[in-house]
């Protein structure tokens, strides 16, 4: 069986398969091509390619050839017609925003996997997409703020005297959230952390933060680690204590999601304005919305002397570990689905299998998705 690599479009740096794992690929009895130029931005050469074993093609020989198409982002139109029955997409398809390209996949009876629907389960954790890249997101959104703030993040005595060290307030303290704490106290800022989920507390006092706990909050076991939607009664507590330590800090980092919703606005606009100049906000929900009521996605502004980071894309910034990372917890689900002979097993009893699986035989797999149609 053929599997083939799309070059990604747009702005995106990253790419879905990197040599290391052609070569486990290969050892797996799989034939792999790749679209010409597909690891460029991420630094990864043709040649480093076809060295671990690969070919390289044009995007129609990978359409024409390989059974099994992987793609990093959702897949664009040019990409959707040039699909053929029964053929496997395995993407990142986000199918709650891009209902369209849901409705064309099963209306061809193309079998898709969305990797951000892998469950969150212990066997499930090598191919943890979400984790994988919130980690880099939490690390270069630390980074990104530190450029931008004015101030020095950690304390410094000198003859000039005392320089007090900065005041990070993170928003959420799911897997990016964490990595951000981390990264904040290694550059010595005194970081505070919000986060409804009473279950983080210990891992955020773990990593040196202080964390901020609002009585009340709904919590959900079956939500596989991710937040809920809360009452409107602790939205108000919640609002006031946000806004109580966000006008104190020198910079917010926003992390906080639900799946298949639109981010919670947690920043509001008069809290901004309430905040000092030169103070730094630093919105990863951005694409889904933004958990500050100024942030724009995609763009750096400045609101009242606030920076405003809108961006959610910080895994593209890093391309080559990004894409080293991805193709791991890429090749761990394609183990799942390919047999000792090469060839394609798709086994529904699996609950990773049956959990991930969007599209099938002409029908729309997953419920929340159905339900979003």
């Amino acid at each position: 069986m053929n599997i083939g690599i799309l070059r990604e479009s747009g702005t995106e740096k990253r790419v879905i398969i990197t040599p290391e794992v052609v070569k486990s690929l290969i050892d797996m009895k799989a034939g792999v091509y790749i679209e010409k130029g597909a690891g460029e931005k991420a630094t990864i050469s043709d040649k480093q390619y076809v060295n671990a074993g690969a070919s390289i093609g044009t995007k129609s020989d990978v359409f024409d050839i390989c059974k099994v198409i992987l793609k990093i982002n959702n897949l664009t139109e040019e990409e959707l017609k040039a699909l053929k029955k029964d053929q496997v997409v395995v993407a990142s398809l986000n199918p709650f925003i891009n209902i369209q390209t849901v409705k064309k996949l099963a209306d061809e009876k193309v079998t898709s996997f969305s990797m951000e629907l892998v469950p969150r389960i212990t066997r499930a954790q090598s191919m943890d997409i979400l984790s994988s890249m919130a980690t880099v997101a939490g690390y270069k959104a630390v980074l990104d703020a530190a450029m931008h703030l004015p101030k020095f993040f950690p304390m410094f005595m000198s003859a000039a005297g005392t320089i007090k060290p900065a005041k990070i307030l993170i928003l959420g303290a799911g897997v990016a959230g964490l990595q951000a704490i981390a990264i904040a106290r290694k550059l010595g800022a005194v970081v505070e952390v919000f986060d409804v989920r009473s279950a983080v507390k210990d891992e955020v006092k773990s990593l040196g933060g202080k964390f901020i706990e609002v009585e009340g909050a709904v919590e959900d076991k079956n939500a596989g680690g991710y937040a809920v939607e809360q009452t409107e009664e602790f939205k108000e507590r919640q609002a006031k204590l946000i806004h109580d330590h966000t006008i104190k800090s020198d910079v917010v980092i926003c992390t906080a999601q639900i799946p298949g919703k639109r981010a919670p606005v947690l920043i509001k606009k008069e809290t901004v304005e309430g905040m000092r100049s030169g103070s730094v906000i630093v919105d990863l929900a951005a694409s889904t919305g933004g958990n500050c009521e100024i942030t724009k996605d995609g763009e750096t502004i400045l609101y009242h002397e606030i920076t405003i980071i809108g961006k959610s894309d910080y895994p593209s910034d890093m391309p080559y570990d990004s894409s080293l990372m991805f193709a791991r917890n890429v090749l761990n689900f394609l183990k799942l689905i390919i047999d000792e002979e090469g060839n394609l097993n798709l086994d529904f009893e699996d609950e990773i299998i049956r959990n991930t699986c969007l599209t099938y035989n002409g029908e729309i797999i997953i419920d929340k998705v159905k339900s979003t149609m």
